[in-house]
């Protein structure tokens, strides 16, 4: 399996650097103010994609900050409860099946 993983990521890594060597032409990026940038397409594009992914991240922040303050106080409530008693042994127990 391991050998899938690592064969599907290094044709996905390959694939994205053809893209990237495809697409070096410089482009303008047109900000307010008269403000232009000019960059390679693929550098704007690792740039969008990078600042959709931070705020994807960014957007799930809180939830999961959230949640594990939710775990950690269910953790603390559930820590008194007393473990149960360790289980005695099978010889103990009259057999199931009475002997013929």
């Amino acid at each position: 399996m391991r050998i899938v993983t690592w064969t599907i990521r290094l044709v996905v890594f390959v694939l994205l650097l053809a893209f990237g060597a495809k697409n070096v032409e410089p482009v303008t990026l047109r900000f307010y103010f008269d403000l232009d940038l000019r960059t390679p397409l693929i550098l704007a594009l690792f740039c969008a994609f990078a600042l959709g992914a931070l705020f994807g991240v960014l957007s799930l922040l809180g939830r999961v900050v959230r949640q594990r303050r939710e775990i950690s106080v269910l953790r603390k409530r559930s820590a008194p409860i007393a473990p149960a008693p360790p289980a005695s042994s099978p010889s103990s127990f009259p057999p199931a099946v009475p002997p013929l």
